[in-house]
């Protein structure tokens, strides 16, 4: 009971070219990856360096699914082993250990691939050999793709996570929502993910037609002299709220700079951000300055059980089922990081496509049919599809506010999972 207890508290912080590869075989005729007792599967992602936070969780998450089904006899009889690679977040690193995982560990299967640089580097590659890639750690746009049909046009590429460009449309409506924001402010990086974002909000303030307005001010990636000129930018507009459109490397020091600028304004950002460690790099300027402004993150995974009566039920029974699988399965260091959680749903989407996969067609060909033809069911989250070569990841997303504390941070639920179309009824 202690241990549940402690859980149910921590829980409340997370509330959240290469040539042309010939099929999916071997010379020697046998399935890239596949013997007779195993399936390989790999990834590269950073384990150390600046995004070291992010990568080790994640990794550990999905390591500890893994050792799940490994216990309980695999899948059609086959341990699935596991080929993992430290890229320190660098894309020529990156590209080099995918290159490496395709021709030389022969993986199956890519899973978890890791990281906007590495991602954004390998893709091409990754259509042209055809290797099946499940879930992408980033949301970038190329990701996003709604006829995938042929392998060269993506069709092997399984996005789960939410994509960049859709969410900048959520955060944009979100704002509108929950502060009836008119003069929208977003500070976004010069790097992938903040121009995605950015595309996204324009596509959203667009949509809302007269009287929503946009202020945009770009920073250098994790920056701090051009994030102070950006919350300088803000202030002179006079903006109602402010849109952070960046990686985690770059959010804390955003909203540092706000902070210093003396700007008392709500804040969103994207669920990357979601996680503790994230609110500890601003919290000690923020609460220092006597700051207000709530801050929030958007979120893909949602653990509150929607039926859950604090009248009559336990209080274990506040958080979904599979909170609890993944709670027992992963180490207590990572219980209640989303980091990790993402990791277990990479892992567990690659599983319900293997166990989906005849075991006399464990091919590239094969898992690419099952994962088209099932549901997911994403753990800790909603269900999604792959069929008729969608490949959009999913655009279902809650909503966090932050509790700044330097000593118990959290991201504490505060609006349920919608899609745009939910919150488009209601601010239209």
């Amino acid at each position: 009971m202690k241990k549940t207890g402690k859980i149910l508290a921590l829980a409340m912080v997370a509330i959240l070219a290469v040539g042309v590869f010939a099929g999916c075989r071997r010379e020697t005729g046998t399935v890239q990856g596949v013997t007779d007792d195993a399936i390989y599967i790999g990834n590269t992602a950073a384990v150390s360096g600046a995004l070291a936070g992010v990568g080790v969780p994640f990794v550990e998450g999905m390591r500890s699914y893994l050792a799940i089904v490994n216990a309980a006899g695999g899948v059609h009889g086959r341990e699935i082993r596991f080929v993992h690679h430290d890229d320190t977040f660098d894309a020529p690193t990156g590209l080099a250990f995918t290159e490496s995982l395709i021709h030389d560990d022969q993986v199956f299967a890519i899973v978890g691939h890791f990281g906007t640089p590495t991602i954004g580097a390998t893709l091409p590659m990754l259509k042209e050999t055809g290797i099946p890639v499940v879930y992408f750690a980033a949301g970038i746009s190329e990701l996003f793709m709604d006829n995938a049909n042929t392998p060269e046009t993506g069709q092997r590429l399984f996005p789960v996570q939410p994509l960049f460009r859709p969410e900048g449309q959520v955060l944009v409506a979100r704002a509108i929502d929950e502060h009836n924001a008119r003069n929208i402010g977003i500070i976004f990086s010069n790097d992938e993910a903040g121009h995605d974002l950015v595309q996204g909000a324009r596509a959203q303030i667009a949509d809302m037609g007269a009287g929503v307005v946009l202020t945009e001010a770009q920073v250098t990636p994790a920056d701090a002299g051009s994030a102070a000129v950006a919350a300088l930018t803000m202030y002179a507009e006079n903006v109602d709220v402010v849109i952070v459109a960046t990686l985690q490397n770059s959010f804390a020091i955003v909203v540092n700079a706000l902070v210093a600028q003396g700007l008392n304004v709500p804040v969103f950002t994207s669920y990357i951000s979601a996680s503790p460690t994230e609110i500890l790099g601003f919290a000690a300027d923020y609460l220092g300055a006597g700051a207000s402004f709530p801050v929030y993150t958007t979120a893909w995974l949602d653990l509150i059980n929607p039926n859950f009566n604090p009248a009559t039920d336990p209080p274990e029974a506040m958080f979904v089922e599979d909170y609890w699988t993944f709670v027992a399965g992963v180490h207590e260091d990572f219980a209640v990081n989303t980091f990790a959680m993402a990791g277990w749903v990479a892992a567990s989407t690659f599983v319900q496509g293997l166990r989906a996969t005849p075991a006399n067609n464990i091919t590239w060909e094969g898992l690419t049919e099952a994962l088209e033809t099932i549901t997911v069911n994403l753990p800790m989250g909603g269900d999604m599809v792959f069929r008729d070569g969608l490949r959009t990841g999913t655009t279902a997303l809650a909503l966090l506010r932050a509790v700044v504390d330097m000593e118990a941070p959290e991201w504490a639920p505060h609006r349920p999972v919608e899609t745009l179309t939910d919150i488009n009824a209601r601010i239209r």
